[in-house]
């Protein structure tokens, strides 16, 4: 079609790539830092327990607990112990939470900020205390089964963040790798797409996808057509070769008198589509040849709708042939039914139902997807008919739904401007 313009389908095909690909390596950098974060707070954790463990198991602390000196004791063992870990505090207190050492020595004496279990077992918890948010553990101490004391383990929150940023340049490369190979990728899905379409826009690509189903389906309908009515002049002349005249006339008057019908109907609309209208005869042959039952329900006021004689045919074709491969796999009778009429605010009506099986429930959304087809994969199964018809209603500004009982494709077309 003429007039449409717009960059070229390669172009948003490489344009789409890099925009997902941005996207899922932002997403990436995000689950690594998060992970990351969990990663540092699980290490923190594990070591404050372990060390909070140790030390409440240390001889020398139990004992120094129960001296009236105990601070004097303690303080530079827990202050040893943080130079060589790399803890934040240690706090040693007694068993009724008053503090024996303390990272800050003008705290010593006071009331440890913190949860003490009720039952003496070790609790690792996240809490504000004097050097404000840590991860800390505390554990019980216990001299010949008597809890003497408690000790407490501290990782501060800012030195948690400081560990995972330096973290975060591994999770940056990481994320820019997978962004550099999908730039790749895309760079190359977007030359293959070139080679494909050249520079034509995505709208042009989607005409000529078009415009080879409209063909593809006007010709299937007039092979039939004319195989149909080559075998009844065969017939005719055969039996005119063997003096039977009456039955070679009769035969001749009833195509043309279901010939003549079908036509009356297609032409009895004021704003037919031609085109439209030999599809339908064509189809009508299609019909005949498959064993299946054709009906046309045309009303003479139904508007013309705003597509091309071209999307036109494309959206009738692969709906009937759709009818016609549903009806032809079905129980019998087997039937199909084209429908066409006028539609609320000025808008045109196309239905085509048929006696087939009809959609399962759980494939009447993919229906529409490009590349899902329930037909068998190869010529008969290309899986692209009814995503070209939704994409081409769509554009034209009408809607699609599937009907069942029977099954049934509903298409509603606004009326085109005079």
């Amino acid at each position: 079609m003429t007039g449409r313009r717009g960059t070229s389908a390669a172009s948003r095909v490489f344009v789409v790539l890099v925009a997902a690909v941005v996207v899922v390596g932002a997403v990436v950098a995000l689950v690594l830092v998060l992970q990351a974060q969990r990663a540092v707070r699980a290490e923190a954790e594990g070591v404050t327990r372990a060390l909070a463990e140790t030390i409440a198991a240390t001889d020398a602390v139990g004992r120094a607990l129960g001296d009236d000196d105990a601070s004097a004791q303690l303080q530079p063992y827990a202050e040893r112990v943080m130079a060589g870990t790399g803890v934040d505090f240690i706090t040693i207190m007694t068993p009724d939470g008053i503090r024996v050492t303390h990272r800050d020595r003008a705290e010593i004496g006071r009331h440890y900020l913190g949860t003490i279990p009720a039952t003496p077992q070790p609790l690792t918890e996240e809490f504000t205390g004097t050097l404000g948010p840590s991860v800390r553990t505390i554990a019980p101490v216990e001299v010949d089964g008597r809890l003497v004391g408690w000790a407490s383990v501290g990782v501060t929150v800012q030195s948690l963040s400081s560990a995972i940023f330096q973290r975060l340049p591994f999770a940056l490369l990481i994320a820019l790798a997978v962004v550099a190979a999908g730039f790749v990728g895309a760079w190359a899905a977007g030359r293959v797409t070139k080679r494909v379409t050249g520079d034509l826009p995505a709208g042009s690509v989607r005409d000529a996808v078009s415009s080879y189903e409209s063909v593809r389906t006007l010709g299937e309908a007039l092979r039939a057509q004319t195989h149909e009515h080559g075998n009844r002049m065969h017939t005719a002349v055969a039996l005119l070769e063997l003096g039977r005249t009456d039955e070679a006339i009769e035969i001749l008057t009833e195509t043309s008198r279901q010939s003549q019908t079908l036509v009356d109907q297609v032409t009895a609309r004021r704003d037919g589509d031609p085109t439209v209208g030999a599809l339908l005869l064509g189809k009508a042959s299609q019909a005949r040849e498959r064993g299946i039952d054709w009906r046309i329900d045309i009303d003479p006021a139904a508007p013309r709708s705003t597509l091309a004689p071209v999307d036109a045919v494309s959206v009738v074709g692969n709906l009937i042939d759709n009818a016609l491969d549903a009806a032809a796999a079905g129980p019998e009778p087997r039937w199909v039914r084209f429908e066409l009429s006028p539609a609320a605010g000025g808008a045109v009506s196309i239905v085509v139902s048929d006696s087939g099986t009809g959609i399962p429930p759980e494939l009447s959304d993919r229906v529409w997807e490009h590349g899902f087809s329930t037909k068998p994969a190869g010529a008969e199964g290309r899986g692209v008919g009814l995503a070209l018809v939704k994409s081409i209603v769509e554009e034209a500004g009408g809607s699609i739904e599937v009907e069942a009982s029977p099954t049934a494709l509903r298409i509603v077309l606004p009326r085109s401007r005079p």
